[in-house]
């Protein structure tokens, strides 16, 4: 039976003298109240909605910590699966990896080395689970010495784009050799999508689903990964091959065309700054869609955090549940584990 406000003694209401607009107002807040908000709820996060990050690092004998991302760590090949095993039991149902080898050169080949650091960490991960999906980072700058995301023309200093894709096939391919379910390339390359596709086919793996980095932006708030991944350039930026920030329309027809090459997921980075992006995506493809809340975003907010600026926990929670509401079916964060535990407690 509905609750009744208390009755006010004298109190007559003449309901001819109600204006009419008032009652939009008062359905609105009625819908508010303790419960009810709840049923009429618009958008959930869920744990199942994210996607958690690992650095590997094969130079190093135990977690060391990233400065600028705190609570963050490169983990030694000995400790992934460790740390691949705790993800799992929150909950968590996807990983990410990003290596950093112990040797580079000018072309990456480390990257596509069946021994490689990432080869060796998804057979760790496999040897204590089956159930937990490994989703690999596909791109070169962590493997290279000028660290930049392609072959490079010093003279020219820029990019060369169509040598580098039958590399990241190679390197596709060999992530998919080691027992990664999905694949990720990240370089901003034109048809890479296309290069990695016809690679993982021949080698036999036409099952395996491509997460194409399809509207990656020249973006400041890489900063910290940059040192997480070792992968800082040697000259000039990305922005010859990562999309400019004041574009939108652009990043449609990238999205069109990494969708025509075979991409099965496709992606928008970074997340917050770019929500009418991710949203555009999301409406007009209708494709399966992540988000990356990216090395910068984090920062932000576990530094504002420690100061007291803001409610942390409030803040993970609100900026993850933006970035779905504005259409991303996954969010690869590096607040999935304190995510997960604020969703289940």
């Amino acid at each position: 039976m509905a609750r009744r406000p208390p009755a006010v003694e004298g109190l007559i209401i003449d309901a001819t003298l109600i204006d009419d607009a008032m009652f939009p107002k008062t359905r609105m807040r009625r819908l508010r109240q303790p419960g009810i908000r709840n049923l009429v709820v618009e958008t959930e996060l869920s744990i199942n909605d994210l996607i958690c990050p690992i650095f590997v690092d094969e130079t190093i004998k135990k977690p060391a910590e990233i400065g600028s991302m705190p609570d963050q760590y490169r983990f030694p090949l000995d400790r992934v699966a460790d740390e691949a095993k705790e993800i799992e039991e929150l909950g968590i149902p996807a990983i990410i990896l990003f290596g950093i080898p112990e040797t580079k050169d000018e072309e990456g080949t480390s990257a596509y080395d069946d021994n490689g650091v990432i080869q060796q960490a998804i057979q760790n991960i496999r040897s204590v689970t089956d159930d937990l999906l490994i989703i690999t980072d596909v791109c070169l700058c962590e493997y290279t010495t000028h660290g930049h995301c392609g072959i490079v023309d010093y003279d020219a200093e820029r990019v060369l784009n169509d040598p580098t894709l039958p590399i990241l096939g190679k390197v596709a391919a060999s992530h998919a050799r080691a027992g990664a379910d999905i694949v990720a390339p990240s370089g901003m390359m034109d048809g890479m999508v296309r290069a990695i596709r016809t690679a993982l086919d021949i080698d036999g793996f036409t099952d395996t689903p491509i997460m194409s980095y399809a509207a990656k932006y020249c973006s400041c708030f890489y900063g910290p990964f940059r040192e997480a991944a070792d992968s800082g350039y040697a000259f000039g930026d990305r922005s010859g091959y990562q999309m400019d920030p004041a574009n939108s329309d652009e990043a449609l027809r990238e999205l069109e065309l990494d969708i025509d090459e075979g991409a099965d997921i496709v992606m928008v980075k970074p997340a917050l700054p770019y929500l009418d992006v991710l949203h555009r995506v999301k409406t007009t493809f209708s494709m399966p869609t992540a988000a990356y809340q990216v090395s910068g975003e984090y920062a932000m907010i576990v530094a504002a955090g420690a100061r007291g600026w803001l409610d942390q926990d409030q803040a993970i929670c609100e900026s993850l549940l933006s970035i779905k509401r504005a259409g991303a079916d996954m969010i690869i964060t590096y607040f999935a584990k304190d995510a997960a535990r604020l969703l289940t407690a």
